[in-house]
């Protein structure tokens, strides 16, 4: 049932977006920017933010365009963050930056950017509601952009800490998912606790679903990640595993080995079995969830609220 509901709202979104960005002239930059929202995604976020609406009896309708303007934010910083990753590939496709060099990646991401606010203010709803959104989504482009940097100074640092660690992804993101949430409600004109209530769900069960993704990279056959598993770890990634793993006095020699082999990348994934360090990723990742869950106390029970705490479930139990 899940599966199918995402599949409707993600539908509507995908709709939505060719009315709402349609490839104009200049054609070459349009076409850039809707490079990889074009290859579809889950639309996890922006199918948060409808449901949140749903859960406050909410209208779908009105709320379309933010769903489109987060969808919008969240592929920006795709494109923003491939450039730094030097990623070739992303959805299967060639890399923004990889098919219109990094200046056309650039001006493709800002257009999302600027496009995403522009898009965001047309919501036909209470004046002050859309507002206040515009202000949430400011903030949290600012707190993911804090996030990513983070997460570069950690590949300088010889130790990060798990507070450290919980931190970044909040900001890199945990709070996309709260914003969505929170912004779902504030433009159905729900009361406070319950605003407040969605965004708490929305953002650990958005810290979850990033500790889920480290432990997929390495744990996730090559053939359902559509790339070599391991990534992380020869890039010298600071995951949580890696934080409970060297904490321990693991280090796996493949650590920042670009050029590892396969074998070699086996080898180690069996050490951080073995040392329980990503079983330890797995509870983490399981405890912010059903945190994330009780927040939806303050919710009256309906369909839309068990498909929220469905998702929930989904973001810890998915295959890719």
């Amino acid at each position: 049932m899940l599966d199918e509901e995402l599949k409707r709202r993600a539908s509507m979104v995908t709709d939505a977006i060719e009315k709402l960005l349609p490839v104009v002239h200049p054609q070459g930059l349009y076409k850039a920017s809707r490079h990889l929202v074009d290859a579809g995604g889950k639309r996890l976020r922006p199918s948060m933010l409808i449901l949140a609406a749903e859960t406050v009896e909410g209208d779908q309708k009105v709320v379309l365009p933010a769903a489109v303007s987060v969808e919008l934010v969240h592929n920006f910083t795709l494109i923003h963050d491939d450039i730094m990753d030097h990623a070739e590939t992303r959805r299967g496709r060639p890399a923004v930056h990889v098919k219109w060099d990094e200046s056309g990646a650039i001006l493709a991401g800002d257009t999302l950017y600027s496009k995403a606010f522009q898009i965001l203010a047309s919501t036909k709803t209470d004046p002050g509601c859309v507002v206040a959104s515009m202000e949430m989504m400011a903030g949290t482009c600012t707190a993911i952009c804090e996030g990513q940097w983070l997460d570069m100074e950690f590949e300088t640092k010889n130790r990060v800490s798990e507070d450290e660690y919980l931190e970044m992804i909040e900001k890199k993101t945990g709070v996309l998912y709260g914003a969505a949430s929170w912004v779902g409600a504030t433009l159905s004109g729900a009361p406070e606790v319950q605003v407040n209530g969605l965004e708490e769900f929305g953002r650990l069960v958005g810290m979850g679903f990033q500790i889920y993704d480290d432990v997929l990279d390495l744990t996730a056959p090559p053939e359902v990640l559509g790339k070599p598993r391991g990534g992380d770890l020869v890039e010298g990634k600071k995951t949580l595993i890696m934080i409970h793993a060297m904490e321990r006095g693991v280090v796996p020699e493949v650590l920042g080995k670009k050029n590892a082999t396969t074998e070699e990348i086996e080898a180690a994934l069996s050490v951080l079995e073995e040392n329980g360090s990503i079983d330890h990723a797995r509870t983490k990742a399981a405890a912010l969830v059903e945190q994330g869950k009780r927040a939806l106390d303050v919710l009256e029970d309906s369909e839309a609220k068990d498909l929220l705490l469905e998702l929930a479930d989904y973001m810890i139990s998915r295959r890719y």
